[in-house]
């Protein structure tokens, strides 16, 4: 570890703080963010400048907050089904109050923070595993070869940038491989004809589900999320902040709480489902990020793009070269696989973590399976190994 990340992962006093290290890390999640966010909006009739606008907001309260780079993520599990089966707007949205309501009960209860210390902590490890080998295999299979051979060679340049200039702190990476991917689109991707500034600004306005909304967005979207969101984004995102931020006090308790109020402001303004992530922790602090002013920029980037491109928003944001934010998504995966290292050591431990991120990357539903199929094992090997010292201590005693 470098002096500068030393003293800002061991040190580090500032809230907010703006400058060309928060700038390069606000872009640490992008790759994870924006092609769900585009892919939605058509798929679920959404209003494009709502969904930027309540992200964008959503993004800021949060950095305020916490203090932390730890942004707002879409909901990954409801994403992937929007996207597929092309469920209609309402349904998203009664499906986010639907969480909202279950993540609430949960915090207010107790029973998330109980979740949080009976799950063992190498069985996080593994879940933050199995999401670096699903990023990674996203970034390698999907947006990497996404245009062919320019695509390819896009790719390796802005590899080659971050390698070169990891950890400086002077000239982050992030920048000039975000500068890269701009120039690249303005030149060969963007249809210039189609992007123009909003008439008027389009404000979000208040939008209630119906029950049956509701309903159906619990059933089709909101249950097959939980596992994910209990495991993901609450508490696998505790323990990443632990780890990068051990000086930072924050509980599931308040992760979940954030969660849930997020999701009922997103959902009754037109917004998208949102959750905590640590993989978005992991690229915001991979890319240079140690204050929540990384989150509140990348807020207010989606901010204005939504208040200033209105209906246009989600035609410019299209065009922005998928390799590029490949190679970002693919350092977050970096991030989040090696902070597996302390487990490297003690050879059941690492055991399951291997086993509980195969798992969680190779099967349907494989983060929820995982983390039973781990918990389950690390209990019985206690279970077996207290038998074995109690057999012992009786043999002796016999003797």
């Amino acid at each position: 570890m470098n002096d500068a990340d030393s003293q800002t992962k061991h040190s580090n006093s500032a809230w907010i703080r703006f400058d060309r290290n928060e700038l390069a890390g606000s872009f640490g999640d992008i790759g994870t963010d924006l092609p769900l966010i585009v892919a939605m909006i058509p798929a679920a009739g959404l209003n494009g400048s709502t969904v930027f606008i309540v992200f964008g907001l959503l993004q800021i309260l949060t950095g305020i907050l916490y203090g932390v780079p730890m942004p707002m993520q879409p909901l990954k599990a409801m994403a992937v089904l929007v996207i597929t089966q092309k469920i209609a707007g309402d349904v998203l949205f009664g499906a986010g109050l639907a969480i909202a309501v279950i993540m609430l009960g949960l915090s207010l209860t107790g029973a998330l923070t109980w979740l949080a210390r009976a799950i063992p902590r190498c069985v996080v490890r593994g879940i933050q595993f199995g999401l670096g080998l699903k990023l990674a295999s996203m970034a390698l299979k999907d947006y990497v070869p996404s245009l062919g051979t320019s695509g390819y060679v896009l790719a390796m340049v802005c590899f080659i940038i971050v390698v070169l200039l990891w950890g400086n702190r002077r000239v982050p990476a992030a920048l000039l491989v975000i500068l890269l991917g701009l120039l690249y689109a303005s030149l060969a991707t963007i249809d210039w004809s189609s992007v123009h500034l909003a008439h008027s600004i389009n404000l979000p306005t208040l939008n209630i589900p119906t029950w049956d909304a509701i309903w159906t967005g619990l059933i089709v979207l909101a249950l097959p999320q939980i596992p994910l969101s209990l495991s993901n984004s609450v508490i696998a995102t505790e323990q990443t902040l632990h780890d990068l931020f051990p000086q930072r006090a924050i509980g599931v308790r308040k992760i979940g709480i954030t969660y849930a109020v997020a999701n009922f402001f997103a959902s009754l303004l037109g917004g998208i489902p949102v959750c905590h992530g640590c993989g978005g922790l992991a690229g915001h602090y991979a890319f240079g990020a140690r204050t929540g002013g990384s989150v509140v920029i990348y807020g207010t980037m989606y901010l204005l793009l939504g208040l200033l491109l209105g209906s246009t928003v989600d035609v410019l944001v299209a065009a922005y070269p998928r390799p590029v934010l490949g190679v970002i998504l693919l350092f977050e995966a970096v991030v989040l696989m090696l902070l597996v290292r302390d487990m490297a050591d003690e050879k059941k431990k690492f055991t399951i973590v291997l086993l509980v991120g195969a798992i969680a990357f190779g099967i349907k539903q494989g983060f929820l399976i995982g983390l039973l199929i781990g918990t389950a094992i690390w209990y019985f090997w206690q279970w077996r190994e207290r038998r074995e010292n109690t057999s012992e201590i009786t043999s002796e005693g016999n003797l």
